[in-house]
């Protein structure tokens, strides 16, 4: 096996993209927090002390998105054209879901990033609402679909959303 980011000497290194084209990516993510009744009561009635939590998470996703490259020690540095953050909440469920979009025209993908602005947007959210319960479960972050590179297009199948 050929790892990518490693070099013949085994030391971590960051991968030589200079001779990649440039493409159109596009990368999706999503991931969920599951709380209290009370708590996601608070969210969609905007009642938490802390302030307006879906707007704040979706702010920090934007900024992990565009600052993943200084997260990730190995992720190179993209010129982001599109970074959006998006929630869905499913009270029967007691659930917040949240979704990433990220675009670029580039040399390599966006997967990390849409990983990075979901995980810190539904840490936002947690963050936000602990005060109330600190209960909360933040699961299920995964790449959802990615375009663009060498690879091509992958998208999650149904049956893929169980481990």
């Amino acid at each position: 096996m050929n790892l990518t980011h490693i070099d013949e000497n085994g030391k971590a290194n960051m991968v030589d993209i200079s001779k990649k084209n440039v493409t159109d990516r596009l990368a999706r993510a999503s991931g969920t927090i599951k709380m209290k009744k009370e708590v996601i009561d608070a969210v969609v009635n905007n009642t938490v002390k802390k302030g307006d939590v879906l707007s704040t998470a979706r702010i920090a996703g934007i900024m992990a998105i565009k600052k993943t490259s200084d997260l990730i020690p190995l992720c190179h540095s993209l010129l982001i054209t599109k970074a959006d953050i998006d929630f869905i909440i499913d009270k029967e469920n007691l659930i917040i879901r949240c979704e990433s979009l990220v675009k670029l025209q580039g040399k390599t993908g966006a997967e990390m990033e849409a990983l990075c602005g979901v995980s810190t947007a539904l840490l936002t959210v947690y963050d936000m609402c602990k005060a109330i319960d600190k209960t909360m479960v933040i699961s299920d972050i995964r790449l959802e679909e990615k375009d663009g590179g060498k690879s091509g297009h992958f998208q999650r199948k149904e049956e893929e959303n169980e481990v």
